[in-house]
């Protein structure tokens, strides 16, 4: 309802009207004369005609809003639905919709349009990449067909869809940047620390051409992949990302990504943090200056024997806040132990004569009883799938991978009496189990931090972060296996992907972290309504703690049991404020 005034002899009079569809047209109806200026002030003993009609039309408004509507839709039993018509919808996607708009990313779109000559929507477009990559994720045809399944129309053609791509990757450097700066908006970025490692996905295919070459796959494959390499903040969102050729070291990605973020982000004192895959003295060198620190995972196998030796000593151990020294042999498996991370730390020092570094840096080693029971049932449940093997599998003992099972299983071909034996004997090698037991709960970085050990190591236990940012591409977001065939669609398809799961993290952050992944992204997959003709649209979905802590975040509802069609058209607004 709304208000309207009309200027006649006798004054100006007030109407209360409200908007109606009769005959399939637009119309108004007046729902009440609040009579002339002069009328309104005398019969309400008010001097303010014009506010005392706005405050009264506010009344009737709320009174409405809360008054309860019933409807009776006429179906019958013996007519069949019409043909191709679409009653069903989703309306999950505004809720990312909501983010996407925050992120200003309309915005983007429409600066990137400005710099070339195309016509279609480039926004459009992207927003349904990244919805549909959340929502459904799959190809890019498939990403039109199933755009017509949101509650808003997608207004692209498929051909348009290919024609983005390219454009997409072009600018993808300067979208990861200026979304960069929109999310500052919205969540608090913890930039001090940033988290760095390297991934693959594998193609469906066996030629290997630009990006798609053949290299070490994660998933063991033997399929052409491609190298993505991804920083995030301390509060596990994401920053920027790099493409690579399959066939990279993933120890040179990181410099050239991090030298991005140095120009385009405005970025220059923050800790990197990597995994001993990426621990390079080159890399550590680069985050020795200008601000920049290190924190890296070093293991404790590949050190010098010296070093491995002072690593692996019982004595000279440190807790937190505390001068006493201690002795990690002969510490009991209590709860007040397992909780307590001990430590010890040696400086060294660059040009020593011994190691040819050029910086100083610190060797941080720290021990856990919780860690070690956990690297111990780990190790058991491998033993014990190894002496499976040897029973029921020994054809396929021979080749295994450094971390497989198989690595304790010994095979000898000669008999305790030294004679050759029939057949290779297969047995554990307990010589390799207590090998490996003996690192046990320890844990190893290098730095060049001063700051005390037991905190670096908290920073660096913040890793876990971007390997599930690495297992929800691959999983809920099915980023594996890549279709696409030019490097500049694949490209564009890994900033879609990084889009999506940049938006999903806010998402996560301001629904407090109380949710999973699985319930989230389910709970947004199965928010639907249904059409019931002119009268609105009927939820049909279950809603749940997940789905109204979504509403209260977006600041409407979509869960009444009938929204009319005026309301679902407020809300895609809202949505886009």
């Amino acid at each position: 309802m709304r208000l309207t005034t009309n200027k006649t002899k006798n004054g100006i009079s007030y109407y209360i009207i409200r908007s109606v569809r009769r005959d399939g047209k637009r119309s108004s109806e007046v729902v009440e004369r609040l009579g002339t200026e002069r009328e309104i002030m005398e019969k309400y003993h008010c001097t303010d005609a014009n506010k005392w009609a706005k405050a009264h039309l506010d009344e009737l408004n709320q009174a409405e809003a809360e008054k309860q509507h019933k409807v009776l839709v006429p179906l019958r039993t013996d007519i069949l639905i019409p043909f191709d018509k679409q009653n069903s919808y989703n309306v999950g996607y505004l809720f990312l919709q909501k983010i996407y708009y925050d992120l200003r990313l309309p915005n983007i779109c429409r600066k990137i349009s400005k710099e070339y000559s195309f016509s279609y929507d480039l926004d459009s477009i992207l927003s349904r990449l990244v919805y549909e990559r959340i929502l459904n994720p799959s190809s890019k045809l498939s990403c039109y067909e199933q755009s017509s399944d949101l509650l808003e129309p997608p207004a692209f053609e498929l051909h348009q869809i290919y024609r983005a791509l390219s454009v997409i990757a072009n600018e993808s450097d300067s979208i990861q940047a200026e979304l960069y700066e929109a999310s500052r908006r919205l969540v608090k970025r913890q930039t001090g620390v940033l988290y760095y490692d390297c991934t693959n996905y594998f193609f469906e295919t066996e030629c290997q051409e630009g990006l798609k070459q053949y290299g070490p796959s994660k998933e063991h494959r033997p399929s052409p992949i491609v190298e993505m390499g991804l920083f995030i903040d301390r509060s596990g969102i994401p920053l920027a990302f790099c493409i690579h050729p399959g066939n990279t070291n993933e120890q040179t990605t990181l410099i050239p990504l991090e030298e991005q973020i140095l120009r385009d982000f405005s970025l220059s004192k923050f800790i990197v943090c990597t995994d001993a895959g990426l621990s390079s003295e080159r890399n550590r060198k680069f985050n020795n200056f200008g601000g920049r620190c290190f924190i890296t995972t070093q293991s404790i196998k590949k050190l010098k024997k010296d070093l491995r030796q002072w690593c692996l000593e019982p004595t000279g151990w440190h807790l937190k806040d505390s001068l006493d020294t201690y002795d990690i042999s002969r510490l009991e498996d209590t709860a007040k132990n397992r909780s307590r991370l001990f430590y010890k730390q040696l400086y060294v020092e660059g040009n020593d004569g011994k190691r040819d570094i050029d910086f100083d840096q610190t060797l941080i080693v720290t021990y856990s009883l919780k860690y070690r029971n956990y690297q111990q049932q780990i190790r058991n449940q491998q033993i014990s799938r190894a002496m499976k093997a040897i029973d029921t599998e020994p054809k396929r003992i021979d080749k295994h991978s450094q971390n497989d099972y198989r690595r304790f299983i010994k095979k000898t071909s000669i008999t305790a009496d030294g004679e050759c034996a029939a057949n290779k004997i297969y047995e554990i090698d307990q010589d390799a189990v207590q090998e490996e037991a003996q690192y046990d709960g320890f844990y190893a970085v290098y730095t060049n931090l001063d700051d005390d050990p037991s905190e670096i190591a908290a920073v660096n236990q913040g890793r876990w972060e971007i390997e599930e940012s690495f297992r929800i591409m691959k999983s809920e977001f099915e980023a594996r296996p890549v279709y696409l065939k030019r490097d500049d669609r694949i490209k564009a398809h890994f900033t879609t992907c990084f889009i999506a799961l940049l938006i999903y993290r806010i998402l996560e952050r301001k629904l407090d972290s109380q949710f999973t992944c699985d319930e989230i992204i389910s709970t947004l997959r199965k928010m639907r309504v249904t059409s019931i003709g002119n009268e609105g649209y009927v939820p049909s979905y279950t809603r749940t703690r997940l789905t109204d802590a979504l509403h209260e975040y977006a600041g409407f509802r979509t869960d009444y049991e009938l929204i009319k069609k005026r309301t679902i058209k407020g809300i895609c607004r809202h949505s886009k404020e």
